[in-house]
């Protein structure tokens, strides 16, 4: 079947609340062409905007961000090669791109092969083959994702480990939930797996086909969170934040608790309205986004102190699920070694090594302050530096031993091994407390001592969850 006729222009559609098809744009300068790809679109469960230049084109693309673009090469106003370098030259996240043209010659489709464009076909158009290239098409921009997001993650677990009660209820719990569309708050301490729970949620949801994007508020709280989230506009070029870029999927909002309270108020006029602004733009966005936030902190406890709006902690924590430590679930140490050992051997292509029975009990005594983070560290020392083929307890302990002493500089514990905020924070609080101890708890002293305000000291002390009136005091 060729395609030749049909409708005129339609307005791009407002998302739905569950999980969406993909939305394509369809620019072509032929009403009927237009319509004919709209209807068959819609049919196999597309969203569909179309429009009939390369102005509308731009409005359309400002609108919403499509997951998919027909273009047609010659139009009135702009063509479509020029179309497409404005876009590629604008820096985000690209978006597949497939060119039509009943009169293109080879050096145009090289070029628009050259710019970025996912493929070149030529009119009339075949409709198994325009179908077939566009599912190909978002599969390819899904892996592409997807690797991006893998050599983001510090491991590949696509579930949580263990057979203990504790993880088979924390499965179990993400399951039932990611069968609805409810907003999800996931607690639980640095390195227990949080962003794997989020992922195994995402996997089991409704929204699996969409994006899974992770945005660390961590790293934007010293940045523009604004631009991160909502995106840019300027001189009419669009980048595209992390909030379009999830649209049709999930976003992680990991480590929510450290965002500041300007970027609090306006990621909770967002999620209310399910809309927002680009910075510099002046038309409202439109999302279908699923929101996993996910924090070490009690966020009660924040709000209870200023820090944390009471209004977008409700938002969010809609349903709370909370990844256990590692020492409540210490039966899964050995299915932990297991896979960890095995990720290590077939991914970096580490020589195999079992842990011996001894070895194992060793580890499933330890208190793990790092949780599973600390045990995949772990397993990889012993798989690099060490010989034979069984890893025996007293190995095991010369390690963990070494490990403790590479975590802290000496009299001041900070481990080496977590991230850097969450290093800053330990540094922070000890050196306070040391300082609070030798001025016999004077926050003025301390605050001259560290180049502070007192109300940022105070702030900071209260941050950090210092009591000043529970410290020790030098006489």
């Amino acid at each position: 079947m060729q395609l030749h006729s049909s409708t005129d222009v339609v307005q791009a559609p407002r998302p739905t609340p569950g999980p969406p098809g993909a939305y394509i744009l369809v620019v072509d300068d032929e009403p009927d062409i237009r319509g004919l790809l709209q209807e068959i679109l819609e049919d196999e469960g597309y969203q569909v905007a179309v429009a009939e230049n390369g102005g509308a084109a731009r409005a359309a693309r400002r609108a919403q961000r499509p997951d998919l673009v027909l273009l047609d090469i010659w139009m009135p106003d702009i063509d479509g090669i020029s179309l497409l370098k404005e876009w590629s030259e604008e820096g985000t996240p690209a978006m597949p791109v497939i060119m039509m043209s009943g009169h293109g010659t080879v050096e145009t489709a090289v070029e628009a092969t050259r710019l970025g464009a996912y493929d070149y076909i030529e009119k009339p158009l075949s409709l198994a083959k325009l179908l077939l290239t566009i599912e190909r098409a978002l599969e390819t921009a899904k892996l592409q994702r997807e690797n991006l997001g893998l050599r983001r993650q510090t491991h590949t677990v696509i579930e949580p480990v263990g057979k203990s009660p504790p993880m088979q209820r924390l499965r179990e719990q993400i399951r039932r939930v990611a069968q609805h569309e409810t907003w999800v708050l996931i607690t639980g301490e640095p390195g227990s797996g949080r962003k794997v729970a989020a992922r195994y949620l995402h996997a089991s949801s409704g929204r699996r086909d969409g994006a899974f994007i992770d945005a660390s508020m961590a790293s934007l709280a010293s940045g523009d969170a604004s631009v991160e989230l909502f995106g840019s506009e300027h001189d009419g070029r669009i980048r595209y934040g992390l909030l379009e870029q999830a649209n049709g999927g999930t976003l992680l909002l990991d480590e929510v608790g450290e965002m500041d309270l300007a970027s609090q108020a306006k990621l909770l006029a967002a999620l209310e309205s399910r809309t927002f602004y680009r910075v510099g733009g002046t038309e409202p966005v439109r999302f279908n986004v699923r929101v996993i936030a996910a924090t070490r902190y009690d966020l009660a406890q924040h709000v209870e102190r200023g820090e944390f709006r009471k209004d977008l902690f409700y938002q969010l924590n809609v349903v709370p699920l909370e990844v256990p430590a590692l020492r409540e679930h210490c039966e899964d140490v050995p299915d932990l070694l297991t896979y960890y050992v095995d990720l290590f051997v077939t991914r970096d292509r580490l020589p195999y090594r079992s842990f011996s029975v001894a070895a194992q009990n060793r580890l499933r005594n330890y208190d793990w302050p790092g949780n599973v983070r600390e045990l995949k560290n772990l397993v990889q020392r012993l798989l690099i530096i060490g010989a034979g083929a069984e890893i025996e307890a007293e190995e095991v302990d010369a390690a963990l031993q070494s490990s403790a002493s590479e975590r802290s500089v000496p009299g001041v514990p900070v481990s080496l091994e977590q991230p850097l905020r969450e290093a800053r924070d330990e540094f922070e609080r000890a050196y306070l407390e040391y300082h609070l101890r030798r001025s016999g708890g004077s926050v003025g002293k301390v605050a001259q001592v560290a180049g502070m305000e007192r109300t940022h000291l105070y702030r900071k002390l209260r941050a950090l969850g210092i009591d000043i009136k529970t410290l020790s005091y030098e006489a």
